[in-house]
């Protein structure tokens, strides 16, 4: 199959599912649901492209199963979010400024992230085409997979733990790896790519497997991450995470100044 046929019912079936939350969300109200489609969407995509591409069979295996498996971890994270707590803040913040537009504005945005979906998986498409012999490489690849599914699986352990506790309401979480950096489940989910350059990096083109952590990096620290949530972070809690702010590191974890211990 070419890449452009793969590429494409890739890119339409994530977009008929958009669709399908999209009408889903009308329902429910919450649009917090684009987050899981997302993250679903990306691991399908991969699976799609281990099975069309035309790499190492082996490889594309592997990377169907990291894909996967981190998508499932996601997604089903979300979906535990989504249904303990009200819409992010940053899709109420959508609806308030777009008022009786909201639901057309809402589907277009569904229909970006599907868009966005395919673009972020053009790594392990990437990946899947590696045809050279398993080496140190993938063994690092993988290495640095485990390395981050487990960080990030622990930093949202720790932070749905913390707010479990009413005790905790109005405060801000400095709990293990939270004392470090104040969005480790974004850092080790941008480490997280950095296995797709490491499978894919022999690969034809391979240096472009770099548009995976980069673009993240933007997104993460720069536009949909560390911004909206960090704005709603401080309107909610105010000089207590101003004060988180000024003492620990907003994304690489290092240890926090002396304010804070």
């Amino acid at each position: 199959m070419s890449a452009w046929t793969l590429f494409a019912v890739g890119w339409l079936a994530v977009a008929l599912f958009m669709a399908g939350l999209w009408l889903a969300q009308r329902r429910t109200g919450n649009a917090g649901i684009v987050d899981i489609a997302w993250s679903a969407g990306v691991g399908l995509l991969a699976v799609w492209f281990a099975w069309g591409a035309p790499g190492l069979v082996e490889r594309r295996i592997i990377v169907a199963l990291l894909a996967g498996i981190w998508a499932l971890r996601l997604a089903a994270h979300l979906v535990r979010r989504l249904l303990r707590e009200q819409e992010d803040g940053r899709y109420r913040k959508m609806r308030a400024r777009w008022g009786d537009k909201t639901q057309l504005y809402l589907f277009w945005f569904f229909q970006i992230q599907a868009l966005w979906a395919v673009l972020f998986a053009v790594p392990m498409w990437l990946a899947c085409r590696n045809a050279a012999p398993l080496g140190w490489l993938d063994a690092s690849g993988i290495a640095m997979w485990i390395i981050a599914l487990t960080g990030e699986g622990i930093a949202d352990q720790q932070l749905a733990a913390f707010k479990l506790n009413p005790e905790n309401r109005g405060k801000v979480c400095r709990d293990g790896l939270w004392r470090y950096s104040r969005h480790p489940n974004y850092f080790f989910e941008w480490l997280h790519w950095w296995a797709y350059v490491l499978l894919g990096w022999q690969g034809p083109s391979g240096w472009l497997t770099l548009s995976g952590p980069i673009v993240m990096y933007l997104f993460l620290t720069k536009l949909t991450g560390i911004p909206p949530t960090e704005e709603h972070a401080v309107e909610s809690r105010g000089e207590a995470y101003k004060q988180y702010q000024r003492t620990t590191s907003a994304f690489f974890p290092w240890p926090p100044k002396s304010e804070a211990l």
